[in-house]
């Protein structure tokens, strides 16, 4: 595959996606709760999904092509650590604000909706930068699965994001673009991943369990705690599991 063709796919996934879901925001009042919880535990499911049973089989089969059995698996998993570090590094570093779980990071005087789409632009870029990365694969099916599993969460995901900009008191309009551009953040990672690995194909096995290990820690250290509360985690767990559920029949569907 093409920079370019990439580069078109990860602007569907990323920024087309996610306006498609953030446009409601502009005839809607508010989004109920549990509605938008079970929309980001359905998200969360499929991002599971997707780094489990597509990037990170694709990651080992690539490191076996390039190196001995006995290395390709340990340093599999170095790059899948580096990834969650990574990301845990950045939601250290920089202040952010998740809409129920609070403020993370160091302290900062901006404003509330800069917080919450800094937050998103942390957990996006990951996202973005798993389907940029597949381009060098040789399994030709791996872009089309990881790009499917980042389309559909962000559909909900978009509609999530726009929603908490207009709770948090900005207009219609600006919550819309706001969403949009959680969605082009997304975009631009997954040209990152595309240009890494198109200028050093050999970076491929590493790049891809680097993204599934981002996803992960994303899914496990900001998503299901967001989702777990006030006694919302038994609905936040079945829609987890009907999103895995979702991109597993999905990414059979492309196998087979």
């Amino acid at each position: 595959m093409s920079f370019w063709s990439a580069v078109w796919i990860v602007f569907l996934t990323g920024t087309v996606a996610t306006a498609l879901g953030a446009a409601p925001v502009l005839a809607l009042r508010n989004l109920p709760p549990r509605l938008a919880n079970h929309c980001i535990a359905l998200a969360a499911g499929v991002m599971l999904a997707a780094s489990v049973y597509a990037l990170l089989p694709a990651a080992l089969d690539e490191a076996q092509r390039q190196l001995s059995n006995a290395w390709a698996t340990p340093l599999t998993l170095v790059a899948l650590g580096a990834g969650a570090w990574c990301v845990a590094w950045a939601n250290r570093h920089f202040p952010h604000e998740h809409q129920f779980k609070g403020h993370d990071g160091r302290e900062s005087h901006r404003s509330m909706s800069f917080l919450l789409v800094t937050a998103i632009a942390l957990h996006n870029f990951p996202e973005g930068l798993s389907v940029g990365v597949t381009i060098g694969a040789d399994d030709p099916t791996l872009t089309p699965r990881i790009a499917t599993a980042i389309a559909i969460q962000n559909i909900p995901e978009g509609l999530v994001v726009a929603m908490a900009m207009l709770s948090s008191g900005l207009a219609r309009g600006r919550s819309f673009g706001l969403g949009v551009l959680t969605g082009l953040i997304e975009t631009g990672g997954g040209i990152v991943g595309a240009a890494a690995v198109g200028l050093a194909g050999g970076l491929l096995p590493w790049a891809l369990a680097f993204a599934a290990g981002a996803m992960l820690y994303v899914i496990s250290a900001e998503v299901i705690p967001e989702t777990h509360r006030r006694g919302m985690s038994g609905g936040a767990t079945a829609s987890l599991l009907t999103g895995f559920a979702v991109m597993v029949w999905f990414d059979a569907l492309f196998t087979f």
